[in-house]
């Protein structure tokens, strides 16, 4: 089907569909540019943005509504891959994902909610493989640093030693940054889906819960602080990390085990005493406690560009092999992770889609389906680094 844009981006009005409009506006111009809209309920809403971004008078509004399966499937006919932000995900995604896979459609997200993907995968991984629709979940923060990191890794691995490290160890050493109102939103309707059925719990703790017919071995639960004398510091549980495993498991499994079918994956926090991290630590379950109550965060709401600019992280990955050989990547970002990093990681995601990969249809991840063209745009685009040794 022959598509009169590259990309739209629906949920342009919410806090980080404007940043990926920002973006996509102010990085993108002249011959470079892709032939984009954006998309959302309200079209006097849309024509703010449009005018609050700088972006030209003629970029054209495209009324949609998760409500509305109809406008959703309209929009998706016009574009060759469409970036949602409009999440929870569980609550407001099951019809789009629907009309990419019916449409053929490319759809780019920032699912951090994996019962939700699972039951996607489930009801729409052969269909979109039928129509070449080519669905990529958790396409910000959570899961692109980590899954191609290890992916990084693994390739270091093989060039060194001419096999997979077996046993990966992630390890966020600097974070600095803020949380959003949809975050928060995704995170709360997952804890209230689990708790209607508790079915969902066994699935949110398994770290295989999206690569159906596989297990693989046991894993850490990274939910225990422990001291690593290695890198003589603390280690605490990472928030995002049962999304992120989930992810790296399922680019193994999709890319048909090339890390081995016995690897051994985790992620936790670096916390330097009381310094920075444990400090970060502390806010970002201070935060998650808060956002359960009245007071918290609400959608749309989220840091400032002060707190977005002055943001970072660096992410040290270790790997071991069974007889002592060792490889270590490090991935780092210039900007906070959860916003001003994940726009333009989503954003170059959709357009690696658009321009750099073809690859079959399916529900995938960054790593399987986009690897090192992704790696690539990121370093080159989106002030993301990956060092490997």
């Amino acid at each position: 089907m022959k598509r009169d844009l590259d990309l739209i981006v629906y949920g342009a009005t919410g806090y980080t569909g404007r940043l990926i409009a920002e973006y996509l506006a102010t990085s993108y111009r002249g011959d470079d540019a892709p032939s984009w809209a954006i998309a959302g309920r309200s079209t006097d809403k849309l024509q703010k943005v449009r005018a609050d971004i700088g972006a030209p008078d003629d970029l054209p509004l495209v009324k949609a509504d998760a409500a509305e399966p109809a406008s959703l499937r309209s929009m998706c006919e016009r574009a060759a891959v469409i970036i949602t932000t409009v999440g929870p995900y569980q609550r407001y995604g099951p019809e789009l994902v629907a009309a990419c896979a019916a449409t053929g459609t490319g759809y780019v997200d920032l699912c951090g909610e994996p019962a939700w993907m699972r039951r996607m995968i489930d009801t729409h991984h052969d269909e979109a493989k039928q129509t070449g629709a080519r669905i990529v979940f958790s396409c910000g923060f959570d899961s692109i640093p980590f899954d191609l990191g290890v992916l990084t890794l693994q390739e270091k691995a093989r060039e060194k030693f001419g096999r997979p490290a077996r046993r990966v160890k992630a390890r966020l050493r600097k974070v600095k940054g803020g949380m959003s109102g949809g975050t928060a939103a995704s995170a709360s309707a997952t804890l209230a889906a689990a708790a209607r059925d508790p079915a969902l719990i066994r699935l949110l703790a398994d770290p295989f819960a999206l690569t159906p017919g596989f297990t693989g071995p046991s894993q850490p639960s990274g939910l225990i602080p422990e001291y690593d004398p290695g890198l003589n510091a603390l280690l605490v549980p990472f928030p995002m990390a049962p999304i992120n495993t989930k992810n790296v498991h399922r680019t193994n499994f999709l890319l048909g085990h090339p890390y081995g079918t016995d690897f051994v994956y985790d992620e936790m926090m670096v916390a330097p005493g009381f310094g920075e991290v444990a400090g970060v630590t502390t806010e970002a379950f201070a935060t998650l406690v808060s956002m359960f109550g009245a007071g918290g965060l609400k959608p749309g709401a989220g840091p400032s560009r002060d707190v977005r600019e002055k943001g970072f992280y660096d992410i040290l990955f270790l790997g071991e092999l069974p007889d002592g050989g060792r490889v270590e990547t490090v991935v780092t970002g210039d900007r906070d992770p959860g916003y001003g990093s994940t726009s333009k990681m989503i954003t170059e995601s959709a357009l690696c889609l658009v321009r750099d990969v073809q690859g079959e249809g399916g529900i995938w991840t960054p790593g399987a389906l986009m690897g090192p063209a992704l790696r690539k745009r990121l370093k080159e685009r989106a002030g993301l680094t990956f060092s490997a040794h």
